[in-house]
Formats: C-alpha cells, structure tokens, sequence
C-alpha cells in the first residue's frame, strides 16, 4: 500500500515547500517565494523570461519534475 506524502491542500503546500528547499538545496533552482493567504498559497520560481505565480499543485510538479530529474 502506498506512502502518500500529503492529504489535503495544507499538507500539500507544506510537501511542496519541502521540495522547493530540496530544489534550492540542490542548485536546480536560484530560489522561489512564497505568498502566503489565509487559505491559499501562490508560489514564484522566478526566472529571466517570466514569473508567473503557480498554484500549489504546479509549484510541486514542478519541483518534483526537478528533483527526480537530478536523479534525487
């Protein structure tokens, strides 16, 4: 039976900041925020071209997609 990491949109904005810092950690990204409201999160990668602000869910697709990419 599966292990999921999250539940419920908190924990899921709290598993996405984890990857984020992993990102960081790992040089695959120069850094990202977090603005934080009283029921959502937005989180910005920011880049040269753009700095679109991502959902939760897109925020973690895409720091997954970047971790598992550097083989971690």
């Amino acid at each position: 039976m599966p292990v999921y990491e999250f539940h419920d949109e908190y924990t899921l904005a709290e598993t996405t900041d984890k990857l984020g810092q992993k990102a960081l950690k790992l040089n695959l990204i120069p850094s990202f925020v977090v603005r934080y409201f009283a029921d959502s999160r937005q989180y910005y990668i920011p880049n040269e071209q753009e700095s679109q602000p991502l959902t939760p869910e897109q925020a973690y697709m895409r720091f997954k997609k970047l971790v598992e990419t550097a083989g971690e």
